[in-house]
C-alpha cells in the first residue's frame, strides 16, 4: 500500500492529489465511514456484543441516511458528507451495506476453511470499495467490476499476510485451513506466531495466491481514466511492493511486518510508470 503517496483503508486509495477533484468529497465520505465502522469492530475495549451492537446502530443510521432520514448525533460527521454522496452520486447502498457485514463477521469468525470462503469475506470487506470508485467513475461493464473485485480482494489478501504477526494475537487466522493443513501448519502456531520453514513455505504460497490475483486484476489500469487511472497504478504496484517485501524476508511474516515508507517511492513511481499489458508489471 502506497504509504507515500495516499492514505489509505486497507490498502485502498483515499482523495490523494491524484483523484480527480469533484470526487474528492465522496470518496472521503465513504472512507471515513468504512475507517469508522472499522474502529467500532476492532478498536477500544468494548465486547464483541457492544461492538455488534454499535455496528447495528451505525447500520441504522447507514440506511437512515440513504433514506434522507435524519440520523443519531452519534456520528454526524460520517453520515452528513455520506448522505451529501449518497443523494449526489447515487451510490449503491448494498455495497456499503456489505462493508458493514465483513465489520461484524471479523467478531464472530476468526478462522477460514478454504479459499473460497476467504474470498466470499474479502467480496464484503474489499471489493466494494473498488466498486463504488468505480461507480463515481461512471464505469460499470462486466470486465471491470470484474478486474476490480480482483484488484481489492489480491489487496485484502496482501493486507492479512502482511499483518500476520499483528493478527495473530488478537486471536484471528486468515491463512485458509485447507493451505495450512496441506503445509502442516496447526492454527495454534499462526496464533502463537511460531515460525517455521513449513509456515513460510505457507505464507509463501498465499502470498503467490495473492500475486496472481493482482495479475488478474491490473489490466484495469487501462479503462480507468486521468489522473485516478495513475493513482490505480500507484496502490497495484504498492501491494505489489509488500509481497516483494515479503519475499525479501523469506516470508518470516509471523516474526515481523513488512511496512512501506518513503524510501520506496522511487521505485512505486517508476514501476507506476512502466507498467504495459504484459502481466501489468505484476510478474516483477
Amino acid at each position: 500500500m502506497p504509504a507515500v503517496s495516499i492514505e489509505h483503508y486497507e490498502n485502498f486509495p483515499v482523495a490523494s492529489w491524484l483523484s480527480p477533484p469533484a470526487l474528492r468529497p465522496p470518496i472521503v465520505a465513504i472512507y471515513h465511514f468504512a475507517r469508522t465502522a472499522d474502529d467500532l469492530a476492532d478498536e477500544g475495549d468494548a465486547d464483541a456484543a457492544r461492538r455488534l451492537r454499535d455496528l447495528a446502530d451505525y447500520r441504522a443510521d447507514l440506511r437512515a441516511a440513504a433514506a434522507g432520514r435524519p440520523t443519531s448525533p452519534r456520528w454526524a460527521s460520517v453520515f452528513g458528507p455520506l448522505a451529501r454522496a449518497i443523494d449526489a452520486h447515487r451510490l449503491p447502498l448494498p455495497l456499503l451495506e456489505d462493508l458493514l457485514d465483513a465489520f461484524e463477521q471479523d467478531l464472530v469468525k476468526t478462522d477460514y476453511a478454504t479459499r473460497e470462503e476467504l474470498l466470499d469475506y474479502c467480496r464484503r470487506s474489499a471489493n466494494p470499495v473498488g466498486r463504488l470508485l468505480l461507480h463515481l467513475y461512471g464505469i460499470d461493464d462486466v470486465a471491470s467490476l470484474r478486474r476490480s473485485d480482483a484488484i481489492c480482494s489480491a489487496l485484502q489478501l496482501i493486507n492479512f499476510w502482511q499483518d500476520m504477526s499483528v493478527d495473530g494475537p488478537r486471536g484471528r487466522i486468515y491463512a485458509p485451513e485447507a493451505d495450512r493443513r496441506r503445509h502442516g501448519v496447526e492454527g495454534p502456531d499462526l496464533l502463537a506466531l511460531r515460525d517455521s520453514p513449513a509456515a513460510r513455505a505457507l505464507i509463501a504460497e498465499l502470498a503467490g495466491w495473492a500475486r496472481a490475483l493482482m495479475a488478474d486484476g491490473a489490466p484495469l489500469i487501462h479503462r480507468i481514466p486521468g489522473r485516478a487511472g495513475w493513482e490505480l497504478r500507484l496502490v497495484v504496484q504498492g501491494g505489489l511492493r509488500i509481497l516483494d517485501k515479503l519475499d525479501a524476508m523469506r516470508h518470516a511474516a509471523l516474526l515481523r511486518r513488512p511496512t512501506l515508507g518513503a524510501i520506496d517511492a522511487p521505485a512505486l513511481l517508476w514501476r507506476a510508470l512502466t507498467m504495459t499489458t504484459r502481466r501489468e508489471g505484476t510478474a516483477r
